[in-house]
C-alpha cells in the first residue's frame, strides 16, 4: 500500500497493490502494520457496504460528533463514484475545506480522519462502497453537512438523481 497525504490533515489517498496472474487479481485493503506504521487509527469495529442502483445517487456528507467520532477507510468494490472528504474541525488548519478523488477501478481508498465528514456520488449504475470503521454507528450522534451547502463550494460531477430526504 502506498499512503499519499492530501491537503486535509490526516487524510490520506492510499493506493493499493495489485498482484495479477492469470486467475485475475489479489488485492490486501487492510493491514493493521502498515496503519499504525503511517499513523493511522488501525481499530476497526464496523465493515458496511453501501449498494446504489443509481449513477447519480448522492449519500452523505456524513459524521459522528465524540464521542463516537471516528475514521473511516472508504473504497469502491464495484462500480465508480466520486468520493469527498469535508473536514468540520474547527482548530484543523483546514477547517472547511474538501478534497475528492474517484475511487473504483483505480486500485484506491481514502482514509477520512475523525471529525471530519464523508460523501460520494455515484458515476456508475450498481456502484458498491465499502466503510471500515473505528468506530460504531450510534445514531443519536450521527450528523449530516448538506451536500451542496454554499459555504463548502463543493463541485459534484452531476446534478444528483436520488438524494435521500436526511441528506437533503
Amino acid at each position: 500500500m502506498i499512503f499519499t497525504k492530501t491537503k486535509i490533515e490526516g487524510a490520506y489517498v492510499i493506493e493499493i497493490d495489485k498482484f495479477e496472474d492469470e486467475r485475475g487479481a489479489f488485492s490486501n485493503l487492510w493491514n493493521s502494520k502498515q496503519f499504525d506504521e503511517n499513523g493511522l487509527d488501525s481499530k476497526l469495529y464496523e465493515c458496511n457496504l453501501s449498494y446504489n442502483s443509481q449513477k447519480g445517487t448522492v449519500r452523505g456528507l456524513h459524521y459522528q460528533i465524540p464521542p463516537y467520532d471516528g475514521s473511516k477507510l472508504v473504497g469502491c468494490a464495484h462500480g465508480k463514484i466520486y468520493d469527498v472528504i469535508l473536514d468540520l474541525r474547527k482548530d484543523s488548519s483546514t477547517f472547511e475545506q474538501w478534497i475528492a478523488n474517484e475511487l473504483g477501478n483505480n486500485e484506491k481508498l481514502h482514509y477520512v480522519p475523525p471529525g471530519c465528514a464523508h460523501g460520494f456520488q455515484t458515476l456508475e449504475d450498481n456502484s458498491k462502497v465499502l466503510y471500515l470503521m473505528s468506530q460504531v454507528y450510534m445514531p443519536e450522534f450521527s450528523r449530516t453537512a448538506k451536500w451542496n451547502d454554499e459555504r463548502y463550494k463543493i463541485k459534484w460531477p452531476k446534478q444528483p438523481t436520488i438524494i435521500s430526504k436526511k441528506d437533503s
